[in-house]
């Protein structure tokens, strides 16, 4: 991993890291969900939720849902304890498809985001969506969703490729999404861990016991 990333990270709370992922991996990663959920007869209309931060509905798939996500999360732990510079467990992980025109709300994290990855797997229309992260930093999590920053709000919008992502300390900085997605849609994955050893360590496995040794 990117030594200049790592301190971006340490020190500003971000850190933007262009194209760990390669396009054609995104690209099958997205081909391969959607031959699993047309199998299975799951039209993304039977996965779209409300949310407070969005504007609209949008189709989500999490983690415990879906396998090979949670897989994706598990073997990014050891690149993301190397930039973080912290021992890490994961929490969960879910993919989001925005449509046309929709936003993200300003907001911060759950405790279960304390160390979280948005990462950009396709544009319906190739044009670049920015996330936004405040470089402010937030004591403790904080409710809220609104539509834009605060006019005193120190903030930077990282414009994010196919397989561009953006690491951030979820409960400690506000993002979004303020600019309506200029694109038809846009898919997204986003993953988090704890600290092993820090205040959220009991939000590792979404709050569920880790799995047990196993014996064979």
């Amino acid at each position: 991993m990117n030594q200049e990333a790592g301190e971006d990270y340490r020190t500003k709370g971000y850190a933007h890291l262009r194209s760990l992922l390669p396009r054609e991996i995104c690209n099958a990663v997205l081909a391969r969900m959607k031959v699993d959920l047309n199998r299975q007869g799951i039209s993304l209309d039977k996965i779209e939720r409300e949310g407070p931060l969005l504007r609209q509905k949008a189709p989500e798939l999490y983690g415990y849902h879906y396998p090979m996500f949670t897989s994706f999360l598990w073997g990014m732990t050891p690149s993301m304890e190397e930039l973080t510079g912290e021992a890490l467990l994961p929490t969960y992980c879910y993919f989001r498809l925005y449509r046309k025109d929709d936003i993200c709300r300003v907001h911060s994290d759950r405790p279960a985001c304390e160390h979280s990855l948005s990462l950009t797997l396709g544009y319906g229309d190739g044009l670049t969506w920015p996330l936004e992260v405040s470089s402010r930093p937030i004591d403790e999590p904080v409710a809220r969703a609104d539509d834009q920053f605060a006019p005193d709000e120190p903030t930077t919008a990282l414009a994010m490729e196919v397989g561009d992502a953006v690491l951030y300390r979820g409960v400690h900085r506000a993002h979004g999404r303020t600019t309506p997605n200029p694109n038809r849609w846009s898919a997204h994955l986003f993953l988090h861990w704890v600290a092993r050893n820090g205040p959220y360590a009991d939000q590792a496995f979404d709050g569920q016991p880790p799995p047990a040794e196993v014996e064979f």
